[in-house]
């Protein structure tokens, strides 16, 4: 695991909060969070149940990422994103992130992460490469609609967000694949 914060270099932000009844800030995913499209042994890819409050004053929509920054690629891992999420949603239940995006509200959309699938990739660290860090963020957004296509990478949505993001609720979660 790397010490690199992916929050260093993007513009400073309110804070909020974020919760989850599926996992603890600071705990490991359970299986559920964990990859069975990637092959980890339990593992369903099921995205977390998420819920907010206190974002700033003036937000006007969400995004959701997750975020793997210790994977091995050179640019770590993108898990989740979703966009648009309208500014009176303040949960996601668990699995909102299925290959069909079932729980997402009405103008929320998934893009495609790094797997190249518009949907939630559980936790896939390779086996014998420490514990990895996931950043589950919620962004509290200054516009309606961020603007992105359906098919952008989170990496482009992450660079036309950050001069639209009020607030960022973060909540860690790790993973580690024995040897």
């Amino acid at each position: 695991m790397s010490a690199n914060d992916p929050f260093a270099r993007l513009p400073e932000a309110a804070s909020f909060t974020v919760t989850s009844t599926t996992v603890t800030d600071g705990a490991a995913w359970s299986p559920e969070q964990l990859s069975g499209i990637f092959g980890v042994p339990g593992g369903k890819d099921v995205s977390p149940q998420l819920s907010w409050s206190g974002a700033p004053a003036g937000t006007k929509s969400y995004a959701v990422t997750v975020y793997d920054p210790d994977a091995p690629t050179g640019s770590g891992f993108w898990h989740w994103a979703v966009a648009d999420i309208p500014a009176t949603v303040i949960e996601l239940p668990e699995g909102a992130g299925d290959d069909t995006g079932s729980g997402l509200p009405e103008g929320a959309f998934q893009l495609p992460n790094d797997a190249r699938a518009s949907r939630f990739i559980g936790a896939a660290p390779p086996a014998g490469h420490g514990s990895h860090r996931y950043f589950t963020v919620v962004h509290a957004l200054d516009v309606a609609s961020i603007g992105v296509p359906a098919d952008a990478t989170p990496a482009a949505l992450g660079f036309t967000m950050a001069g639209h993001i009020l607030g960022r609720a973060v909540l860690t979660a790790t993973a580690e694949t024995p040897a």
